[in-house]
């Protein structure tokens, strides 16, 4: 059930209708669309959901399906159910157009087996018989004509026509040049009048030459006449003719009694092309909206994500610009979204948008809503918007609420949603109120699923204290005085008269003058709500920040957990190699040991022989310990020799082997950026490397000190500015701090942020965050001949 009779005009269902007529190829498509019905019936919703789902991905993928011909089938088929009626040249041709259309169809989502079930049930028991076109085209030709050798007896009429106008041609041509030599005919050639060939004539011989006067000039002074031998010869032609067209209209009634038992065929391909035309449009209209097939179930609950109003989402899109999407949960436990919020906030077009993508949705449509949204079904949708008054409406604008409200009472159930715009005025505040508390105390204790949207304060109360009802705002910037149409759900919302009153310039005795008129009651909980909502907002960019930071954080981690990997790995690969290493220097010391014996064995022990053997050994040992990873035992080491070590150095940790570079020196120790890194280190557990050596490095070592190697070069490339222009507010703070923190670790003194100018939320935001670094001595507006305050020179320590 739909309540009121108009209320698809109300919601603007009859809008969305014509969008899809637009995307219809026939007639019988825009008919179906006219036809569409508010559907109840899960199962069938679900499969009509599922055909413009999947047709919508035929569309995506950029498949050609068919999409010409689509002809009207059961008009022809009407047509010729009587016994001796016909079809025409033309009309076999769009028929035969028609069938190859469906043939094509069938074959598309055939070869697609498997792809578009829902589709493909559909095609069931549709086959088109290839005898049935055989039939048309034996006897039509591809413009529509009948073809000259259809029968026998029309071939031998056209080869008689044919052969009667070549005699008339060569009679009437030979005539005239008579007539020419007898100076009877005006300036010019033969001619045709009324489908006949004539000879112009001048008027004052018409009475000499023999014929019949077809036409005149339009001054008088020619005639066009056919010569009386001719005149018999052209009856002839116009007899064959007749014979023709009696022959034509024999064989379409023949071929016409071959296709009449295909009438039920030809019922159901008119029904498959119907339905195509039809979910084709809805698809094509989905694209167009950008509408996704959300989750669906059986019950009346409902979670809308990122959901935009249809209309206002293709008008926008035409003017470039986006909707501001509405996020709103309705179950079993908040039954009924009770908006409040400032005038032109949004509040009714949150309810529109609700109850017009309820009417989409059960209706077979597509709805523009994130497809992570789940919509249920409901059996009723009661909806009282009075946006079509009148001078005479405004007279009983109120009783038409109560009468309204008496239907709904009546009516509603837990399948029901309710839909009620400004409810409880066209009254007195102080019965309205109340009545309207009554109607929705008992519309609640039905169960019903609905959307309201008031300024009363005392069904704020009621709707915050009674379980089943939830209160939601449209949110307000309270520093631009401005709507966000944001719909917020949990709190309800203040008006803003006085805020909106002061926006529109009104002399501020006036506004203070109304607030002392106002209830001291009504005012504090106005006041309230304010506070409310600007304590929410703050919360909300507290939020934001903390978001950040943990991405921040999150990122570090890792960071560190790779850069721990890496020198885990680096450990284990310099210990196998210093053990390789020491197993072939043991390998060559063995070696050279066995040979030292065995010259001592030829040279039998002689002792100056002996001596020198030793020698020789002495010196291979010493280069041996020489050439070893781990170097001599000899020369100093950072125990024994001290290095004075300066900002901006290189150095390595001696326990880990990272890398890094020194930040600031306090007395015995270094704050050392390795990667992004930064620790405290004794200054007796670091040592200086050089730079040189640094930009030498390449493959895995310059890998496992996570580019140290290769800061040098990237400070002398970074840029002193990053663009930030066009970011979301938590995505700018990200890459200013990545950014700060690379600029500190390469030395900067000076960096410019680029964030625009627009509303100023980018540039306060940054600048707040900017403020936390104990690194950042101050920050500037660049100078206005540079970009002013959309520039931000930060001055660090």
């Amino acid at each position: 059930m739909l309540f009121p009779d108009q209320i698809h005009h109300k919601l603007g269902f009859l809008e969305i209708k014509e969008e899809i007529k637009k995307d219809c190829i026939s007639l019988m498509g825009r008919t179906m669309v006219d036809k569409m019905q508010f559907i109840i019936n899960f199962d069938l919703l679900q499969k009509l959901l599922n055909q413009t789902h999947e047709f919508k991905a035929i569309l995506v993928s950029g498949r050609n399906f068919p999409s010409e011909n689509y002809f009207d089938i059961r008009s022809y088929a009407d047509r010729i159910r009587v016994e001796g009626t016909y079809l025409l040249e033309e009309e076999f041709l769009k028929l035969n157009y028609a069938l190859h259309t469906v043939k094509a169809c069938l074959q598309f989502i055939k070869d697609s087996e498997g792809l578009y079930p829902a589709i493909e049930l559909l095609t069931t028991d549709i086959h088109v018989d290839p005898l049935l076109i055989k039939s048309i085209e034996a006897i039509i030709d591809s413009k529509g004509h009948i073809k000259p050798n259809a029968s026998s007896e029309l071939k031998d009429i056209i080869q008689s026509i044919h052969s009667a106008e070549s005699d008339v041609r060569k009679r009437i041509t030979q005539i005239f040049k008579e007539w020419q030599k007898e100076g009877y005919t005006s300036d010019g050639q033969l001619t045709v009048r009324e489908g006949r060939m004539v000879i112009p004539v001048s008027a004052e011989y018409k009475r000499k030459a023999k014929g019949l006067i077809l036409d005149e000039s339009s001054t008088g002074q020619t005639v066009y006449m056919e010569p009386t031998e001719v005149f018999e010869l052209n009856n002839r032609i116009r007899d064959l003719e007749y014979q023709k067209k009696r022959e034509i209209i024999r064989i379409l009634i023949h071929l016409t009694d071959e296709i009449r038992p295909y009438l039920p065929a030809l019922q159901q391909y008119h029904s498959f092309i119907s339905i195509i035309d039809f979910i084709r449009a809805k698809a094509l209209f989905a694209l167009r909206l950008d509408a996704h097939l959300p989750i669906i179930q059986k019950e009346s609950n409902f979670d809308w994500i990122n959901a935009r109003h249809p209309l206002l989402t293709l008008h926008f899109a035409a003017l470039k610009k986006k909707v501001v999407p509405l996020n709103a949960k309705i179950n079993d436990q908040q039954r009924i979204v009770l908006i409040s919020g400032p005038n032109a906030g949004g509040k009714s077009v949150a309810l529109k948008t609700i109850g017009l993508i309820q009417l989409m949705f059960q209706h077979g449509l597509l709805v523009p809503m994130s497809p992570d949204s789940t919509l249920g079904m409901v059996k009723k949708i009661l909806v009282d918007i009075g946006d079509d008054q009148s001078i005479e409406s405004d007279l009983s604008t109120y009783s038409a609420h109560l009468s309204n409200m008496n239907v709904f009472l009546q009516q509603a159930t837990p399948h029901t949603l309710i839909l009620i715009d400004e409810f409880g005025t066209g009254t007195d505040p102080k019965f309205g109120g109340p009545m309207a508390e009554a109607v929705l105390e008992l519309l609640n204790q039905k169960n019903v699923r609905g959307v309201i949207t008031t300024h009363y304060s005392n069904l704020k109360f009621f709707a915050g204290n009674t379980p089943g009802l939830v209160n939601a705002s449209m949110l307000f910037d309270t520093t631009e005085l401005k709507a966000l149409y944001q719909l917020e759900i949990g709190q309800p919302g203040s008006s803003y008269a006085f805020e909106i009153a002061q926006k529109t310039g009104l002399p501020n005795k006036l506004i203070q003058l109304a607030k002392q008129k106002v209830g001291r009651s009504e005012q504090k909980v106005d006041d309230l709500l304010i506070d409310l909502q600007k304590e929410k907002v703050r919360i909300e960019e507290l939020n934001k920040a903390l978001i950040i930071d943990k991405e921040i954080t999150d990122n570090l981690l890792q960071q560190n957990k790779q850069l721990k990997q890496e020198l885990d790995e680096n450990r284990k690969r310099l210990l196998r190699d210093s053990k390789d290493e020491a197993k072939r220097i043991l390998q060559q010391a063995n070696k050279l040991i066995e040979n030292t014996i065995s010259e001592i064995k030829e040279v039998k022990a002689d002792k100056e022989k002996t001596k020198l053997i030793r020698k020789k050994l002495e010196e291979e040992s010493e280069k041996f310990l020489n050439s070893a990873p781990f170097g001599s035992a000899q020369g100093p080491t950072n125990k024994t020799k001290k290095i004075d070590f300066k900002i901006g150095d290189w150095v390595r940790l001696m326990e880990s082997n990272a890398e890094g570079r020194i930040l600031n020196i306090q007395k015995t120790k270094a704050e050392v950026a390795i990667g992004d890194l930064r620790s405290f280190v004794n200054l007796s557990k670091i040592e200086k490397i050089d730079e040189s050596a640094l930009r030498l490095r390449s493959g895995t070592d310059r890998k496992s000190v996570n580019s140290t190697s290769s800061y040098s070069e990237a400070a002398r490339d970074m840029s002193p500015q990053i663009d930030v222009r066009g970011m979301r507010g938590d995505e700018a703070l990200l890459e200013v701090e990545k950014y700060l923190d690379k600029a500190l670790m390469m030395g900067f003194q000076k960096i410019r942020i680029l964030h625009g100018k627009g509303d100023g939320i980018l540039r306060k935001i940054i600048r707040e965050s900017l403020k936390k670094y104990k690194e950042v001595a101050s920050i500037e507006n660049e100078h206005v001949d540079f970009g002013g305050d959309g520039i931000s020179v930060v001055i660090l320590k």
